[in-house]
């Protein structure tokens, strides 16, 4: 049976494991098979994932879109929390912050025709724009919850101090930050702010891009433009350091629990105080069958404090995601 959960403060219930779909916009990860992600988005549904987490830039358009034919038929539009993003503009495929009303206003209109849909449950603000007054992008997003545009209200990859100042203006619900084994930096600030206001955490990244999965090589090539080849992570003297961390959980996993390092990253995320729910990327259907596994995988407390020893006794300089972010419009100009 599909553990679900309640988004703060609304009536959504979905999934504690949603699909996110970075992946099949193609985008940073090396082009795209229509057809299969597609069947991808259905077989998630179908399999009881019933939170679908996309965004305009994961391709440009490209991933809305095929969310959006993908829950188009069959009724799976019905039986899903569908959550997506704004406050980013791009010139080619370079993404650019941009949170202005006016900005908001646009990609709102665009974000609901891809998506094939007359109201998005999840609306969040995919990054801070330092050239906007955080109340003015609340402001903005107050104003399409009011007019029953979205239901919800999130925000992705801001700061404790950043999501009190946004909370004084809109109600907020949700809360995407990044978070898995190897990054952890939410631990010290925006769990507990998650905590303190009852809110929901969406949590993305939750195999490290891939270096979670057990099947990376030390000899692992990246194509050009993948995300991955920009990631400190995975270079060296660090890649090697990451690698002997995901051969030592896999084999903790194998032995307590006769799983793999896959099964147990997700597990220890569901496990974790303030998760509401744990995003997995997919962008082929088999991609998913990991997730049957997860079940019953219960994590004592020695288990968490060996998984904690395994880190801190193979990596001896963890980096988070910070590389990820996006420049400002200043930047652009530039």
């Amino acid at each position: 049976m599909v553990e679900t959960t309640r988004i703060a403060g609304t009536d959504l219930e979905c999934s504690r494991i949603g699909l996110g779909t970075w992946a099949i916009g193609g985008w940073m990860w090396g082009g795209t098979s229509e057809e299969e992600s597609i069947r991808t988005v259905r077989s998630a549904v179908d399999r009881g994932m019933s939170l679908v987490d996309t965004a305009p830039v994961y391709g440009m358009g490209t991933s809305e879109d095929l969310v959006g034919r993908a829950l188009a038929e069959g009724g799976r539009r019905e039986r899903v929390v569908l959550a997506t993003k704004v406050g980013l503009e791009w010139v080619g495929a370079q993404p650019y912050r941009n949170a202005t009303p006016e900005r908001i206003e646009k990609e709102i209109a665009e974000s609901l025709r891809r998506l094939r849909t007359d109201v998005i449950d999840i609306y969040q603000v995919h990054w801070p724009d330092p050239l906007v007054p955080i109340e003015e992008t609340a402001g903005a997003m107050k104003d399409l919850h009011d007019r029953g545009r979205i239901r919800a209200i999130g925000v992705s990859n801001f700061s404790p101090d950043q999501i009190e100042r946004f909370m004084t203006v809109a109600p907020l619900h949700v809360v995407q930050p990044p978070y898995n084994l190897f990054e952890r930096g939410i631990e010290d600030d925006v769990l507990p702010c998650v905590r303190k206001h009852g809110l929901s955490a969406l949590t993305y990244g939750a195999l490290c891009r891939g270096l979670l999965t057990g099947k990376m090589r030390p000899d692992q090539d990246f194509a050009e433009g993948d995300l991955r080849r920009t990631d400190p992570k995975f270079r060296e003297p660090r890649f090697s350091q990451y690698l002997a961390a995901v051969t030592d959980l896999d084999a903790l996993a194998k032995e307590r629990f006769g799983k793999r390092v896959i099964h147990l990253a997700l597990a220890w995320l569901l496990h974790r105080p303030g998760v509401s729910v744990a995003l997995w990327g997919a962008r082929r259907p088999d991609q998913l069958d990991p997730l049957d596994e997860v079940a019953g995988i219960e994590l004592d407390a020695e288990t968490m404090e060996e998984v904690d020893r395994i880190l801190r006794s193979n990596i001896s300089v963890p980096v988070g995601p910070e590389f990820m972010a996006p420049p400002t419009r200043a930047e652009k100009a530039a």
